[in-house]
């Protein structure tokens, strides 16, 4: 089976939801959107906690209260979404393969494809933590499900590596559901999550957060008796040989970060930023292949879901755009070769990425650069730098690597230029 769609927008979050209902608005009409699973609204589903939506709907919601919202944008256009429509190759011509229990096997050629596939967790194998494989290791957000949407309690005696926030939030409720959460572990001298969770998830209720200490060891047979923590060297990151200290406990949750979902992204040729680990792209979020745009977190990790939906809203109207205006899509296959057209955005001084990773010579109006810093800086200055030339300083308390900062520039201010630089200028650590 065949079929001919104009937006063809993989994945059903936050991202894929709001690209669909912004392409309807900028006046596209035969959109898709291929979803994995049976309902939409992606990790949102599981985080039953509030905290969601604060910027984009200035109240405060659950993740189901937020998804619900965005779903209820696509439905009220009647945009059309194919629920366990798995994606299993795309092309550098559009062109997708997909498999559902409904379709079949189809192929789908696209006009304009949106990825918005979202990402997940680093497991134990990357890790390479010596020991058995017993029962009793999850990740936290397979935790999170479990305990959310089934009703299942991991286990009672928890230890967690990392601080990722999914892990500090699955912490306060394996406490509400009175387990013992002994500590949570984190290999850095910084947490990976929000402070705000720290406090709120950790510290509210005496669960203690050890830097520079990791798990080395796992031991038991069928079920996890302890695991072996050692300290961290603070320069290397590695686990320093002879502190190890056993702690017995019936369950190990990973919280060591999210990797985008870029399988499909790679396969289809387009070049991935070695910071971010999601596809290079414009500030229109198109990647580096015309008419194939990026959102998300498959396209850099958030710590908002708002301003996800934000640039899903930013992919939805540029396909849109580049569907309904041949002017549009002439001038991105005359850009086909990245840089042709384009001010380089360069990661500088204590800059881990930042997104996007060029500027149009046709940008128009305010954009909005986002990035992550590489460690703690206090006293700081965010800098934006215009080939050498400052053009925006930004004072900032602290800096850290949990927290995604942006920063937003007149698009004047760029054109013709060839490289404009994100940096940090700090007074400690």
């Amino acid at each position: 089976m065949k079929r001919q769609v104009d937006i063809a927008i993989i994945g059903g979050g936050a991202a894929g939801l709001a690209a669909a209902a912004a392409a309807y608005d900028e006046g596209a009409r035969n959109i898709v959107i291929f979803e994995r699973e049976s309902a939409p609204g992606g990790i949102l589903k599981q985080c039953i906690h509030n905290g969601f939506g604060l910027h984009r709907f200035n109240e405060e919601l659950t993740g189901p209260e937020y998804a619900s919202r965005e779903a209820a944008a696509v439905s009220e256009r009647g945009i059309e979404i194919e629920f366990e429509a798995t994606v299993l190759s795309l092309s550098s011509s559009k062109r997708l393969t997909v498999v559902s229990p409904t379709m079949g096997f189809v192929e789908v050629q696209a006009k304009a494809v949106i990825l918005a596939m979202g990402s997940r967790e680093r497991t134990r194998g990357p890790l390479r933590i010596a020991g058995t494989r017993p029962a009793g290791i999850y990740t936290a957000g397979t935790a999170q499900h479990m305990i959310n949407l089934e009703g299942i309690i991991p286990g009672n005696n928890v230890v967690m590596l990392g601080s990722g926030d999914i892990g500090l939030i699955v912490a306060r409720r394996l406490a509400y559901e009175g387990a013992n959460v002994k500590a949570v572990y984190n290999r850095s001298h910084f947490s990976g999550g929000l402070k705000r969770n720290i406090v709120q998830c950790l510290d509210d209720y005496g669960i203690p957060l050890k830097f520079l200490h990791t798990i080395t060891s796992i031991y038991g047979k069928d079920r996890l008796e302890a695991v072996g923590v050692s300290d961290v060297d603070k320069a290397t990151k590695l686990a320093i040989p002879g502190t190890e200290k056993i702690v017995e406990c019936d369950t190990l949750l990973l919280s060591v970060g999210l990797i985008p979902e870029n399988e499909l992204t790679s396969q289809a040729g387009i070049p991935l930023d070695r910071g971010s680990s999601g596809a290079s792209v414009d500030e229109m979020y198109q990647t580096s292949t015309p008419g194939v745009f990026s959102a998300g977190n498959v396209l850099h990790i958030h710590d908002l879901v708002d301003y996800v939906s934000e640039e899903g809203e930013g992919a939805g109207r540029a396909a849109a755009r580049y569907v309904l205006d041949s002017a549009y899509e002439e001038d991105s296959a005359n850009a086909r070769e990245e840089g042709a057209g384009y001010s380089k955005v360069v990661p500088g001084n204590g800059v881990k990425y930042v997104v996007p990773q060029r500027i149009s010579i046709k940008a128009s109006g305010r954009i909005t650069l986002r990035f992550r810093v590489r460690d703690v800086y206090k006293d700081a200055k965010i800098k934006v730098l215009v080939d050498g030339r400052e053009i925006k300083s930004v004072p900032k308390r602290v800096l850290v690597p949990a927290e995604m900062a942006q920063v937003k520039i007149p698009s004047k201010d760029v054109s013709g230029s060839s490289n404009v630089e994100v940096s940090i200028e700090f007074g400690g650590e």
